[in-house]
């Protein structure tokens, strides 16, 4: 018997394919923002990012596809949608495991056009639910408990997020750092917080293009 799954779906498979070609353009994209743009409120930093995909890898992406089938999630949570290549991958999994749903977040209204068109395309707009605007304030309501947590918008972000969802958090809930290695300098917070023993959770960096770092929570 052949199995099949969902990433292998040629509407998703297409969708994916398509948006990793365009991310290829991210280095010309970045060098067209302003001077200083680092320095931007993340509102207005994502406005000026808007043209930037901003991908998860392609072996992250099944990464994130194998812990969401292993672990069975109820909800998925993730910060950072972009134009939705993770995302894609999340929903994917929650298809093929039958139950569950993905929570994601968008600073960019034109990020957030493109890939909710994208996920009616897949047939995956039915998993997704996508909130508008800064996570500390879209997730700050969000109903635990969650099991599985992609941490991958603004750096400087990913540590309060946590802190913010960590109420939330069941014992054995997987959270996923994407870029550690990239992004060193802003992502340090978030990694001393997460390695630190008395902060509950039991960490492997896992050596995938840019880093991703994994942890469970205890």
């Amino acid at each position: 018997m052949t199995l099949t799954h969902t990433l292998a779906d040629p509407r998703v498979e297409a969708a994916i394919s398509r948006m990793f070609t365009l991310a290829e353009q991210d280095e010309t994209a970045q060098a067209q923002l302003p001077p200083g743009a680092l320095e931007m409120a993340p509102q207005e930093l994502a406005d000026a990012a808007a043209g930037i995909y901003m991908p998860i890898s392609a072996e992250g992406g099944k990464l994130l596809y194998n812990l969401v089938r292993a672990i069975r999630p109820a909800t998925v949570v993730e910060f950072g949608m972009s134009y939705g290549i993770s995302t894609l991958h999340l929903a994917a999994a929650v298809r093929d495991n039958g139950t569950g749903r993905v929570v994601t977040t968008e600073m960019s209204k034109e990020k957030i056009a493109a890939a909710r068109r994208t996920f009616t395309e897949t047939g995956l707009d039915d998993l997704i639910t996508v909130l508008e605007g800064d996570a500390r304030e879209t997730l700050a309501d969000l109903e635990g408990p969650l099991e599985l947590v992609l941490l991958d918008g603004w750096k400087d972000l990913c540590l309060p997020v946590l802190r913010m969802l960590e109420p939330s958090l069941r014992p054995g809930a997987l959270v996923v750092a994407d870029d550690i290695d990239q992004f060193e300098g802003p992502m340090r917070p978030y990694l001393d917080y997460v390695r630190d023993p008395a902060n509950g959770y039991q960490n492997v960096s896992f050596p995938i293009e840019d880093g991703m770092e994994i942890s469970c929570r205890l």
